[in-house]
């Protein structure tokens, strides 16, 4: 004969439910990644640079990679001036993220600017080139010789007009009073010396640089060597530390046909964001950065030089935490 239980009450019946709902919560908290495994979302702004720059580039790919990996965030791309105008823009709340040069934010937080404690880095991706273009029969063969010619230096707040001035008073030129300074950025200044409007024009940037690669394939230019003016620049003292000698390729420019390497000066690029910004985002953001780093070279050749080993060299800014988070859990 079957042995009849003692039937339950309602009140504890309840009790008993409660009591499983909680341990099966438990549970689930203690399988589960803290924090969940949800995918960023909502809106973000990523400032870039000049139209036909390389930092517009590098942005519209990035912006591609980060719609397949984050489905859930809607990246819109701010155009602008260049690495000084990133960095204001991303103190003063305007902007998610940056590219912008280390010149610019090391100049930005001596200077003291509003926010600048707040600025954080991603990751070191590549350096920027400096290169002085003229035509193929100018008689300039070093910045010493642009005295009285008109220059192209960049828009006002440009991160290349930023270091032209540097490199000017490098080789003892007043940008201010011993050259015709034209503050045109590389979406105009090309056309300008194909026009014969310019003599010259500097621009910092990514190799090969779209806009001077179209030039030289319509017009007949070169580079000129900048590199007599690197113990002079580094005199200066401030942000030049952060220029470093380099040289770019003589098959950077097919069209150019140099026959040598030209000797230069290069700097930092980093991928920059604030403390505002959520751990999650900024370490998501940081991997679709890396993992993508052969698809955004395809395009932007200077991307391939993004390295797990050199990354994590932000100087002079510190890594986010969401980042930082990111280059842990990769490490070997």
């Amino acid at each position: 004969m079957a042995v009849r239980l003692p039937r339950l009450g309602r009140r504890r019946a309840l009790q008993s439910a409660a009591a499983g709902a909680v341990a099966l919560a438990l549970l689930l908290w203690w399988l589960l990644p803290i924090g969940g495994d949800e995918s960023p979302q909502g809106r973000v702004t990523f400032a870039t640079g000049v139209p036909t720059g390389v930092y517009e580039t590098y942005g519209k790919m990035l912006r591609r990679d980060l719609s397949r990996d984050l489905p859930d965030l809607d990246v819109t791309l701010q155009r602008t001036k260049g690495s000084p105008d990133n960095v204001r823009r991303l103190a003063e709340g305007r902007a998610t993220f940056a590219i912008a040069a280390t010149d610019a934010v090391a100049a930005y937080r001596e200077q003291g600017g509003k926010g600048a404690d707040r600025l954080r880095a991603c990751a070191r991706l590549y350096d920027d080139y400096m290169q002085l273009v003229v035509p193929k029969g100018s008689r300039v063969q070093s910045a010493r010789d642009l005295k009285g010619l008109r220059v192209g230096v960049g828009e006002d707040d440009s991160g290349v007009q930023l270091i032209a001035k540097s490199l000017l008073k490098a080789a003892g030129l007043d940008m201010g009073k011993d050259v015709k300074a034209v503050r045109e950025g590389i979406d105009r200044m090309p056309g300008l010396l194909k026009a014969k409007k310019l003599d010259a024009f500097f621009w910092s940037g990514g190799l090969p640089t779209t806009a001077v690669r179209t030039l030289a394939h319509d017009y007949p230019i070169r580079l000129v060597q900048l590199g007599d003016l690197i113990g002079p620049l580094h005199n200066q003292g401030g942000v030049t530390r952060y220029y470093r000698a380099a040289s770019v390729p003589a098959d950077a420019y097919e069209d150019m046909h140099q026959p040598d390497a030209i000797k230069t000066i290069a700097v930092p690029n980093l991928l920059v964001t604030t403390d505002r910004v959520d751990p999650a985002l900024a370490e998501a953001v940081t991997r679709t950065v890396i993992k993508n780093r052969d698809r955004i070279g395809s395009k932007v050749h200077a991307a391939q030089k993004v390295d797990l080993r050199t990354a994590i060299f932000t100087d002079p800014l510190e890594l986010h935490t969401g980042a930082e988070r990111y280059y842990r859990s990769v490490k070997p």
